[in-house]
């Protein structure tokens, strides 16, 4: 499903803008032309969750890309990879990687364990699940909420990837296709669950080459590999913390209206209302991204106003 997600301006790096300062201050009549400056070579470690070597990745631009990469490394299919976890190999859906990988970040892999297939019965309209998905077509479950219908099936578990709804297959959907699908099923009867658990080991840490946790790494580097479903991956800036938690505030309204998690979707809803006036020019600007979303006024206007308590803290 199309997004149209439009194409974001970024700002030069500090290492682009001394290049750039150099290049102008050596230029003149008879001066000889700077060597060319090397590409910077990123290079990111890696481990299978369950416990492997650790591996070396690089040379990728999207999600799919580094999925590939890392089942060269441990010759696996790529689609055996359910998600990934940054500098901690247990499932833990705050360590997701999304759209950004931290420069130091170490890459955990979590592959396909145990199927299950569980029925449940929908006593409520709310089944407590929130459904967040890889990026290249498995959605997964990110939340379970403590008391509903979800939480009373101990065989669901959080990080299971949802593969089948009453036997319609639902590899390849997004998440907030899947969170829709299962509203919209009826209350007081009976539905079948497909699921795959991520494959699990004892008490696993870390390892590094240079002996520490990989987990010590966390927050260390001030840039960030933005990957991208289409064209290159590109180098940006950590956000300002005023940013950065308004983005957060805006992932939360997404949990609270939607049902899903998606910071690259609150990234985008963002940006389009940072340089907006007022409720109703935002509401345009998303119609015009996100039209296929749908969301509700009540949603908007929240998430109108989380920018503009951005705005006033300044970013």
């Amino acid at each position: 499903m199309p997004l149209g997600l439009r194409g974001k301006k970024k700002a030069k790096s500090k290492e682009t803008a001394r290049l750039v300062e150099g290049e102008q201050a050596g230029a003149g009549v008879g001066s000889l032309p700077d060597p060319p400056v090397p590409a910077r070579r990123l290079v990111f470690h890696t481990q299978l969750a369950h416990g492997s070597a650790t591996g070396r990745v690089e040379d990728f631009s999207s999600i799919r890309e580094l999925y590939e990469k890392i089942a060269g490394v441990f010759e696996i299919s790529p689609s055996e990879i359910l998600y990934c976890t940054l500098n901690t190999p247990k499932i833990d859906m705050e360590k997701l990687l999304g759209g950004q990988l931290g420069l130091e970040d170490f890459i955990f892999a979590h592959v396909k364990g145990l199927k299950k297939e569980v029925n449940v019965y929908k006593s409520e309209d709310s089944l407590g699940l929130t459904i967040t998905d890889n990026g290249v077509g498995y959605a997964f479950i990110k939340r379970i909420k403590d008391g509903s219908i979800i939480d009373s099936v101990k065989t669901i578990c959080v990080g299971d990837h949802i593969e089948s709804i009453n036997g319609e297959n639902i590899v390849g959907w997004r998440h907030y296709e899947v969170a829709k699908k299962l509203k919209e099923l009826k209350k007081e009867e009976l539905f079948t669950l497909k699921l795959i658990e991520p494959k699990k080991a004892f008490e696993i840490e870390p390892r590094s080459k240079a002996g520490k946790s990989s987990a010590d790494k966390i927050g260390t580097a001030r840039g960030t590999l933005r990957l991208r479903s289409n064209g290159p991956a590109t180098m940006e800036e950590m956000p300002s913390e005023t940013k950065a938690k308004a983005i957060e505030k805006v992932d939360d309204l997404l949990e609270l209206y939607m049902g899903i998690r998606d910071i690259d979707l609150a990234t985008t809803m963002f940006e389009a209302g940072k340089d907006k006036n007022n409720p109703d020019e935002f509401a345009t600007a998303l119609d015009e991204t996100l039209g296929d979303f749908a969301f509700p006024d009540e949603f908007v206007f929240d998430v109108w106003g989380a920018i503009g308590d951005a705005k006033q803290g300044g970013f």
